[in-house]
C-alpha cells in the first residue's frame, strides 16, 4: 500500500518492522482468523506458525536481555517476506502506518521507529493517507476492530477520523 513512498528494496534490505524486541511484542500483527487457520498447518509456505488470538507467537529468544529482536516467523532473512499479499497482516501492509483509539476517537498514525522513514512524515507520506489510503485503513478497521491498538505516546498522528 505505500509501494509508491517506500521502496521494496529499502524495506527488505532494514527489514526491521519483521523483528521484535520482548518489549515491543503488543506490536506484533494479527492475522485474520482464516490466515490463522491456513498458516497453523502444513501449507504452501513450507513454514506452520504458532498464534494466540490471531497473534503470531514469536519463539526464538535466547537470552533475557527485553532488547534482544527475533525476526517474525514468516520471514526468510534472504527474502524478505514469504508471505502472498492475501496472505500478510493488514498490519504488516500499511507498516509504519498504525490504526490506534486515542481518547475514544481512531486515528491514523505513523510508527517513530521506521528507519526507511523517521519520526517526521515526508508530505508524500501524509498527502497519502489523506488522499485514500486512510479511509481504506478506517474502513478495513471498522470490519476488523481487532487490529486497532491503544494510541501510544511517541506515535505522531497523522489524521484523525471526523465521521
Amino acid at each position: 500500500m505505500l509501494s509508491s513512498i517506500l521502496s521494496k528494496s529499502s524495506c527488505a534490505a532494514c527489514k526491521f518492522c519483521c523483528s521484535f524486541r520482548r518489549q515491543s511484542l503488543w506490536e506484533t500483527p494479527l492475522f485474520p482468523p482464516e490466515v490463522v487457520e491456513k498458516l497453523s498447518k502444513p501449507n504452501e509456505y513450507g513454514v506452520v506458525g504458532e498464534f494466540c488470538d490471531g497473534q503470531i507467537i514469536l519463539g526464538g529468544y535466547k537470552t533475557g536481555d527485553p532488547e534482544e529482536e527475533v525476526p517474525c516467523t514468516f520471514l526468510d532473512p534472504h527474502k524478505g517476506c514469504i508471505l502472498k499479499p492475501e496472505d500478510k497482516p493488514f498490519d504488516c501492509s500499511i507498516w509504519p502506518l498504525r490504526i490506534m483509539n486515542k481518547d475514544g476517537k481512531l486515528v491514523i498514525a505513523l510508527t517513530p521507529t521506521c528507519p526507511s522513514v523517521g519520526a517526521v512524515p515526508s508530505q508524500a507520506l501524509v498527502n497519502l493517507v489523506k488522499n485514500g489510503l486512510g479511509d481504506k485503513i478506517f474502513e478495513y478497521a471498522k470490519t476488523h476492530p481487532e487490529i486497532i491498538k491503544e494510541y501510544r505516546e511517541g506515535f505522531l498522528i497523522i489524521l484523525k477520523r471526523t465521521k
